[in-house]
């Protein structure tokens, strides 16, 4: 309690009090700093955020941790240099961060007295009141109030990947209303972490002969059965405002219904897709085929005559699914496949997808396994209307990858009575690592699974 009053007293010098009538009065402003990252030595131009310790809008005090940063030699942990609040990230989890460039802005509280503030109004008075030329614009007379900018982050990040100071620019004229400026230069862009291990893995992959093998499925009795499967979703999976009122009598019955318990919200939905269906289908057709449950066991050794490689077989199906998200692709894995039900799977899948699209994104260790799927299934034809493509397979990633594309009503000339008939059918794109998987097996296996697709009514007389 006696800080602020010394601070006055040291802080004033005595001279002054004979020539004020008017004693200086003391007060403290919020001020928003920018907290740039240090050179923390050794060489070090840039590091990779790892993990902020603290949230927006926490408080927090000198010295608290507030992230984690990764340079290519060693993990640091960086700490606030003052009391505040920290208002914004200017660097996500994942991306780099360059020695000098900001890491987050704090909002503070600093002392300033009556004397100081009287002088800066002087100083940010327009040169013509001041008596001086009109004409001389110093760069002394222009003052940035970015922070005070109503921007999102991630224009914040593009300003100042561009040099852009917003401070400075004319306020906009509202949405949609301006168009984007054509780009004249280049702009280098730094792989983040995930898409820099998409690189090394996709380099790995060349190390793998792919065999590949395309045909289509029909899927007309999938598109026939889905409305009634839409009518019937499990209640417990529906949102709450799509949930049915039950009736009073059955609510009033001598025993009520076990609940199969609360769902989380991310795994709630409203509408089936052929998706589950598909990854149904071919869980069952993995455990009729016990090569696409297994995986290569990893060796410690180089590969020798005295120590062959060996296949682990797993005793149910594991199945990746490739996720598109804004930090990159991601390829979680749905264990057990074989034992959910369509109605579960989706949900599981919506539930991946939430945690895909949050940034950083929100997959974890759970989702992402050491151990992944032993097939990968790229659902390509929910973004493009491509009917085929070339999926690329990597070390660990199993003995197979499909891609699925955009399902289309076509005429089948081979249906029917003759005259043909218009059948919905969706092309396949398969890529076997050939060190594990012959181009007979593989057409075989994916024969059993159109068995299982085009004739849906078998998982009722196999018990789903």
């Amino acid at each position: 309690m006696f800080v602020r009053p010394l601070r006055r007293l040291l802080g004033r010098p005595l001279a002054v009090s004979y020539f004020h009538t008017t004693p200086t009065s003391w007060a403290s402003r919020k001020v928003i700093k920018k907290f740039n990252l240090a050179d923390i030595g050794e060489g070090i131009t840039e590091c990779e955020v790892i993990k902020w310790n603290v949230k927006p809008l926490a408080a927090v005090q000198a010295f608290d941790a507030l992230l984690e940063v990764q340079s290519d030699k060693a993990s640091v942990e960086i700490t606030s240099p003052f009391d505040g609040t920290v208002k914004e990230f200017l660097v996500q989890e994942g991306q780099i961060a360059k020695v000098g460039s900001g890491l987050c802005l704090i909002e503070t509280e600093e002392e300033y007295s009556d004397e100081q503030d009287a002088l800066s109004e002087v100083v940010n008075k327009p040169a013509s009141s001041l008596g001086e030329n009109p004409n001389n614009n110093s760069a002394e007379q222009i003052f940035s109030r970015a922070d005070l900018v109503f921007a999102a982050p991630s224009v914040r990040h593009f300003a100042r990947q561009m040099g852009v100071d917003l401070g400075l620019l004319v306020p906009g004229s509202g949405k949609d209303e301006c168009p984007i400026p054509p780009q004249h230069e280049d702009v280098v862009v730094d792989l983040g972490r995930t898409r820099y291990g998409m690189w090394k893995a996709m380099v790995k992959s060349l190390e793998i002969p792919h065999f590949g093998y395309s045909t289509t499925l029909d899927i007309s009795a999938l598109h026939d059965i889905l409305p009634v499967l839409n009518a019937h979703i499990p209640t417990h999976y529906l949102p709450e405002s799509s949930r049915p009122t039950t009736p009073l009598a059955i609510i009033l019955c001598i025993y009520p219904t076990p609940s199969p318990g609360p769902v989380p919200e991310s795994q709630q939905y409203t509408r089936l897709t052929y998706l589950p269906i598909l990854i149904k289908t071919l869980s069952k057709a993995m455990i009729e085929w016990p090569l696409f449950r297994s995986s290569i066991t990893p060796s410690s050794t180089p590969i020798s005559d005295a120590s062959k490689p060996t296949l682990t077989i797993r005793p149910n199906a594991d199945i990746a699914v490739a996720l598109s998200t804004p930090t990159g692709l991601y390829t979680p894995t749905l264990q057990s496949a074989n034992t959910h039900s369509i109605y579960s799977l989706a949900a599981q899948l919506t539930h991946l997808s939430h945690l895909g699209r949050q940034v950083p994104s929100g997959l974890t260790t759970k989702e992402m396994p050491k151990r992944g799927g032993t097939i990968t299934v790229s659902n390509v034809g929910a973004i493009g209307a491509g009917d085929f493509a070339s999926p690329v397979l990597v070390p660990g990633g199993g003995v197979a990858i499909v891609a699925i594309g955009r399902a289309k009503w076509v005429w089948d000339v081979d249906r029917g009575d003759g005259s043909g008939e218009r059948r919905l059918k969706v092309g396949i794109s398969w890529s076997g690592d050939h060190r594990v998987v012959e181009g007979a097996e593989l057409a075989a296996f994916v024969e059993c699974w159109r068995g299982y697709v085009e004739h849906p009514q078998r998982l009722i007389g196999e018990g789903v």
